[in-house]
């Protein structure tokens, strides 16, 4: 007698819910997505404005001196000679390869858009970490160059290309040892005057931070 055959189980595939597009589940399902695309855009935009930011640090990182500090005027001498010329080569090599008569490049507005901007800020009063402070120096040497919240035990100040003589405490930091009462405005006869080759170094000490942190332009 042949065995008997057991039949054999079959489980159907669940169907996937299909909502009306005027329902209104189907329109909590739009406004879920939504928000989900949403934050994750928002958290893509943080991501890269903290690493934007880390790399514009960075450059000042770059521009503390071996040992000491820096005086008001070789700060002044950084941002006006390495800082704002950064892009010159590249700009005079878009230029060069216009023809005559020819729209500029999307890449060459971009850089003057650039130039134009950081000119006017270093004009009006730009916020730096103040290099001329020893204290400050001592603490932004330890920074990872990654960690963006660590810029804040620092002391900040406004330089100005209107006065390169002077400058204004704008943040004091957030250091225990920066709390002490100190003077919100410097004058260049205050800092250490040092007579050192600090500032003959070429730009190309700065050369990996500056292209890290401007990005591809093109």
């Amino acid at each position: 007698m042949a065995p008997s055959k057991t039949p054999k189980s079959t489980s159907r595939p669940k169907k996937e819910k299909v909502f009306h597009p005027d329902s209104r589940k189907a329109g909590q399902l739009s406004r879920v997505q939504l928000r989900k695309a949403k934050l994750a855009d928002a958290a893509s935009k943080r991501t890269k404005k903290h690493s934007a930011r880390a790399d514009g640090y960075g450059f000042f990182y770059h521009a503390i001196p071996p040992e000491g500090t820096l005086s008001l005027e070789e700060l002044h001498s950084i941002i006006s000679n390495v800082w704002l010329t950064r892009h010159d080569d590249e700009l005079e090599q878009e230029r060069a390869a216009r023809r005559k008569g020819r729209p500029k490049s999307t890449k060459e507005s971009k850089l003057e858009e650039i130039k134009l901007r950081e000119s006017e800020q270093y004009r009006t009063g730009m916020d730096v970490p103040d290099l001329t402070h020893a204290a400050t120096v001592e603490l932004f040497r330890k920074w990872d160059q990654t960690e963006v919240a660590y810029i804040q035990l620092l002391r900040f100040i406004r330089i100005s290309s209107v006065d390169s003589t002077s400058a204004v405490v704008t943040k004091q930091g957030e250091h225990h040892s920066l709390k002490e009462s100190a003077p919100q405005t410097i004058d260049e006869a205050m800092v250490t005057d040092r007579d050192d080759t600090s500032l003959i170094e070429p730009p190309s000490r700065f050369a990996s931070t500056m292209m890290t942190m401007d990005g591809p332009l093109s």
